[in-house]
């Protein structure tokens, strides 16, 4: 069976090291999207995933393609239509500079693509799960009707629907959107959410009182409460020392329990975009083998560290670089 993912494939760009964009005329080049990141991840782990997507029949588009399924990832759903693919340049920051995004995504081949155009009979045939995240709807009405009718014939079809809130602030605010309506829309089909305490006050428009794991766990059953067939979020806290150096924990929440990881510190960082979507996949990597949320907690935490480690979006690791992690071995492999 076959893990779908729907979303927009894209490049990111960015100046070499921790350089500021066009100090000097050189970019280096990832495929990139979120969506595009988690289906790389599973494919690497030994998975079978598929892309559902657009990208335009030119050399960009089918470069895309071409990276894609070196890495295993099945291409047959991404449609060649459209005039460009959609960009984005990344900014690493150091020390107490930040990491700055630049989007240059519009009227790209995927968030013009018409939702009559997804034959979801035929896209959804041998997948038993079908992953979207936030940022598909933040693209504009087009794909946030793609991504609410993706959601609904999942449904209809009795495949279950993970759901990455990947709030993204700068998209939302360029057309007369209403996040919270039809984020809700979407986390309405889901059983498994990755999103904490702030998406979930987003989505349910309420504050949430206390600190730590007692107001992640209030959000939890809030989200529960309002969402039936919700059945697993999960998440990760953050605490950003520098630019090198964060401090990183993951939590599961059921309708029944909690595992919660111990804080580990992340130094001599190289490159953290992405991370949250190595995360992701690496929950989902250990839910599909049948673990329990504590280990899927610590699998996703895992890999989220290891991203950390790796230039670009995706995160390219086996398992056996997984494994070493878990064991926390990172001495010279000889």
């Amino acid at each position: 069976m076959t893990l779908v993912a729907f979303g927009e494939i894209m490049l990111r760009l960015s100046p070499p090291g921790r350089e500021l964009l066009l100090q000097t005329p050189k970019l280096d080049v990832w495929v990139a999207g979120a969506e595009a990141n988690l289906v790389t991840g599973l494919a690497r782990l030994g998975h079978d995933v598929a892309m559902v997507s657009a990208v335009p029949d030119n050399d960009l588009g089918r470069g895309a393609l071409t990276t894609l399924r070196g890495h295993g990832v099945d291409c047959s759903g991404i449609q060649l239509s459209g005039e460009r693919i959609g960009l984005y340049f990344v900014t690493s920051g150091a020390g107490l500079r930040a990491t700055d995004v630049v989007y240059d995504r519009a009227h790209s081949a995927f968030a013009e693509a018409p939702v009559a155009s997804w034959d979801w009979d035929q896209l959804l045939e041998g997948a038993d799960r079908l992953h979207l995240s936030g940022i598909t709807p933040a693209l504009g009405p087009v794909p946030a009707e793609a991504a609410i009718a993706a959601a609904e014939a999942a449904s209809a079809r009795g495949i279950p629907v993970s759901f990455d809130g990947n709030w993204r602030g700068k998209l939302w605010e360029r057309w007369d959107s209403d996040p919270r309506a039809i984020l809700s829309r979407l986390v309405a089909h889901a059983d498994l959410m990755f999103g904490n305490h702030r998406d979930i006050a987003l989505l349910l428009d309420k504050p949430f009182s206390g600190d730590g794991e007692a107001r992640r766990r209030e959000a939890a059953e809030a989200a529960f409460d309002a969402f039936p067939k919700l059945r697993t979020i999960a998440s990760t806290a953050r605490h950003v020392i520098d630019s090198d150096h964060h401090r990183l924990s993951a939590r599961i929440d059921t309708r029944d329990g909690t595992a919660q990881t111990e804080e580990v510190a992340v130094t001599g960082i190289v490159d953290r975009i992405g991370a949250g979507d190595a995360f992701a996949v690496g929950v989902l990597h250990a839910l599909r083998r049948g673990e329990s949320i504590e280990v899927a907690a610590r699998t996703g935490l895992a890999l989220t560290v290891l991203k950390h480690s790796l230039p670009g979006d995706a995160s390219l690791f086996g398992q056996r670089d997984l494994d070493q992690a878990l064991q926390g071995g990172a001495d010279v492999r000889r």
